[in-house]
C-alpha cells in the first residue's frame, strides 16, 4: 500500500525529462478528499446518540424529576406535621406544675398511615402426570393475590380506606425551667410518653441554662 502510494505521488517524467505533474496529482487529492469526507461522516455518525439512547435518557430524567418530587413532598408533609405537634405540646408542657419556659422538638419517622380494604383472592390449580412406570399423579399448585377494594366517589373509583393510624414518633427533645428538679422532669417525660405515645428512652429532657 505505501510502495502503490508513493508511486502514485510520484511526479511523471517523460523521455526528454519533462515532468507530469497534473494527471497523477489531481488522482491523488480526489482521493484524498473522499477519504476525509468519509472519515467526517463517520465520526459524526458514532458521536449522535441514536433514538432508543435518546428516549431512554428522558425516561431517566422523568424518573428521577418524579421521585425527587415525591421525595421533597414527603419531607415537606413530615416537617408541617412535626410543627403542629410541637404547638399543640407546648403549651400543655408550660401547664404543669414548676415548668416554664419550654422549647421542644420533634422529630417523625414517616407521616401519617394509611389502611386500605382488600380482598384476598386464592386459586387452585391441578396438573396431572404421568411418570414413567404407568402412575399417574396430582400437582396442586396455590396461589394468593390481594385487589384493594374500590367504591365509587363521584365519577372515580377510590380505594377504600379503613384505617389512619398517627406518625411514629422516633425522638423527643425538651428544654426547660425547673426540670433540673427529678420529680418535675418525670411528670414532663410522663406527658410526651402518653400524649405522643412514645417510649420513654426516646425522650430526652434537660434544664435551661
Amino acid at each position: 500500500m505505501d510502495k502503490w502510494w508513493k508511486k502514485l505521488l510520484q511526479p511523471l517524467s517523460s523521455k526528454e525529462g519533462r515532468k507530469l505533474h497534473k494527471p497523477k496529482y489531481l488522482i491523488a487529492l480526489g482521493i484524498i478528499g473522499v477519504l476525509i469526507i468519509l472519515t467526517s461522516n463517520w465520526f459524526q455518525s458514532s458521536d449522535q446518540p441514536s433514538p432508543g439512547d435518546l428516549e431512554q435518557s428522558t425516561a431517566q430524567q422523568a424518573g428521577t424529576g418524579q421521585a425527587a418530587a415525591e421525595g421533597a413532598e414527603m419531607t415537606d408533609s413530615i416537617t408541617q406535621l412535626e410543627t403542629e405537634y410541637e404547638k399543640q405540646l407546648l403549651p400543655l408542657l408550660e401547664n404543669i406544675q414548676g415548668v416554664s419556659n419550654v422549647d421542644i422538638m420533634i422529630n417523625l419517622s414517616s407521616t401519617h398511615k394509611k389502611v386500605y380494604d382488600k380482598n384476598l383472592i386464592i386459586g387452585k390449580q391441578t396438573t396431572k402426570e404421568n411418570d414413567k412406570n404407568g402412575g399417574e399423579r396430582e400437582i396442586e399448585d396455590y396461589s394468593r393475590e390481594q385487589q384493594l377494594v374500590l367504591v365509587r366517589q363521584g365519577d372515580r373509583e377510590v380505594p377504600l380506606l379503613t384505617q389512619t393510624s398517627k406518625p411514629e414518633v422516633s425522638g423527643v427533645f425538651v428544654t426547660a425551667e425547673g426540670v433540673d428538679q427529678m420529680k418535675v422532669k418525670a411528670w414532663v417525660v410522663e406527658a410526651v410518653s402518653k400524649v405522643l405515645d412514645v417510649p420513654t428512652h426516646r425522650i430526652s429532657v434537660l434544664p435551661k441554662k
